[in-house]
């Protein structure tokens, strides 16, 4: 290909990842304004709900810890086993 044709190539790839370069930048800035909408909202609902707390006063019981029985393992000697008379031992 000739130099021109390359160039004009290039300018029109150039042009089109500016374009895509400011729908981006356009998405971000609707992106970040919602975002500061919503923390403004969440900022409001905070500082009711902050006010409305002291209001209630509950008292609150705790139930007590339930214990659960400990497994007592028996500690038995190999050594020394008792064996049942069968009919063969008889």
């Amino acid at each position: 290909m000739s130099t021109k044709k390359l160039v004009k190539q290039l300018l029109k790839k150039l042009d089109k990842l500016e374009l895509d370069r400011e729908k981006l930048i356009d998405k971000l800035g609707r992106a970040l304004d919602k975002i500061e909408k919503k923390e403004a909202a969440n900022a409001t609902t905070k500082k009711v709900s902050v006010k409305k707390a002291p209001a209630k006063k509950g008292v609150t019981k705790k139930a007590p810890a339930k214990k659960t029985p400990r497994k007592k393992t028996a500690s038995k000697k190999s050594g020394a086993s008792k064996t049942l008379p069968t009919e063969a031992n008889e």
